[in-house]
């Protein structure tokens, strides 16, 4: 599976930001899809992921400020951020588990919040 993230950009503090994740193949069966980020001198760390029955967990640093969302009919996971902050910052990736349990991830897409 290859995944092709986008929708990254500089922002202001409070601005928004959807990013996109578009896979090479249908995600209906993907067991979960995720969104991660990894800011410069810290370890990647979970943002937020859904299930492929609709199930969400978010980061407790975005929760409230973020939506995961799966569109099955484009194969596509995006994520909604609201009200950023600079601590967003990050390089944020796309994950995809399968059912057998393989994992796979993008390429990252550069947010930057500026204050």
């Amino acid at each position: 599976v290859q995944l092709q993230a986008s929708g990254g950009g500089l922002v202001q503090a409070g601005g928004s930001l959807r990013l996109s994740c578009a896979a090479s193949r249908s995600i209906f069966s993907i067991t979960s899809m995720g969104w991660y980020r990894q800011a410069p001198g810290k370890q990647r760390e979970l943002v937020a992921r859904i299930s492929n029955s609709g199930v969400t967990r978010y980061a407790d640093s975005v929760e409230g400020r973020s939506t995961i969302s799966r569109d099955n009919a484009r194969d596509t996971v995006y994520l909604q951020m609201n009200s950023l902050r600079p601590e967003d910052t990050a390089v944020y990736y796309c994950r995809a588990i399968l059912s057998d349990g393989r994992l796979y991830w993008g390429q990252g897409t550069q947010v930057t919040v500026s204050s």
